[in-house]
């Protein structure tokens, strides 16, 4: 019989309530990982916890505000002392602010980063400490809105951006440690936060006529994605940037 890609390694995931962190932390479990999900609000944590349970998985919750450096620093290393280790993160976790360049405030432009940067950042510091004796493996989910320019998004588009460089840089540093870094970069992908520009039939047929395979992309596909990427599997890579986009990023335009 095959063992598990996972099989008994601690992983920590954040924003793991719903979407892509949910995704991801059930597809962990299902190969047999111990999973700590983090996020804001505790019921849909628990509600994953329990689906993974039911399927005879390993999971906890943990609520943490990514944004506040001493909360979720805190919760990556209780982690790592109730385990006795950490294998893998997954820096999920982001927020953003909509509106022109003009119309941002300067509190509005830094709410970009405090999550998506900063939050990866001191996961990733917190991660490499952990795993420096064993090596490890570290996620971190940028956007294509870090590749392309996208209007109304300067502030998200600038954060996600960063994530893609830092991540080299931790690459770079953790290799000789045996950890690796690398980057998952999703397009459009069918989540709460996408919910109310899908739902409208037209915004949705639109969006799907600029990917070239036609649709938008669902959470269990990037969740395969990130499970390659944190599984031995992926033992000679990173560093990397790999887009999970239907090939969004690889076209300049397609004709509507």
């Amino acid at each position: 019989m095959t063992q598990a890609r996972l099989q008994d390694k601690v992983a920590f995931v954040t924003g793991g309530g719903t979407g892509i962190g949910a995704a991801t932390a059930i597809r962990f479990a299902q190969e047999g990982a111990v999973v700590v999900i983090c996020g804001r609000r505790r019921e849909p944590l628990d509600a994953v916890v329990a689906q993974i349970k039911t399927a005879g998985g390993r999971a906890e919750a943990v609520q943490a505000d990514v944004s506040d450096e001493a909360g979720f620093t805190a919760a990556i290393e209780a982690a790592g002392q109730r385990h006795g280790r950490l294998d893998i993160l997954v820096n999920n976790a982001m927020a953003y602010s909509w509106g022109t360049i003009e119309s941002t405030t300067t509190a509005d432009w830094h709410s970009n980063f405090s999550t998506s940067v900063d939050g990866t950042f001191w996961g990733t510091r917190a991660a490499m400490k952990l795993m420096k004796e064993r090596g490890g493996s570290i996620i971190n989910l940028s956007s294509i809105c870090g590749l392309l320019g996208t209007s109304w998004m300067a502030g998200y588009s600038a954060a996600k951006a960063a994530i893609i460089n830092f991540s080299r840089a931790a690459a770079a540093e953790g290799a000789l440690s045996g950890i690796r870094v690398n980057v998952v970069i999703p397009a459009v992908v069918e989540t709460p936060a996408t919910a109310g520009m899908l739902s409208d039939p037209a915004s949705r047929q639109n969006t799907e006529k600029l990917i070239p395979m036609g649709r938008v992309g669902q959470p269990e596909e990037l969740a395969n994605a990130i499970l390659f990427l944190a599984s031995d599997e992926a033992s000679y890579i990173t560093g990397a940037a790999l887009p999970v986009d239907g090939g969004r990023s690889a076209v300049l335009v397609t004709a509507l």
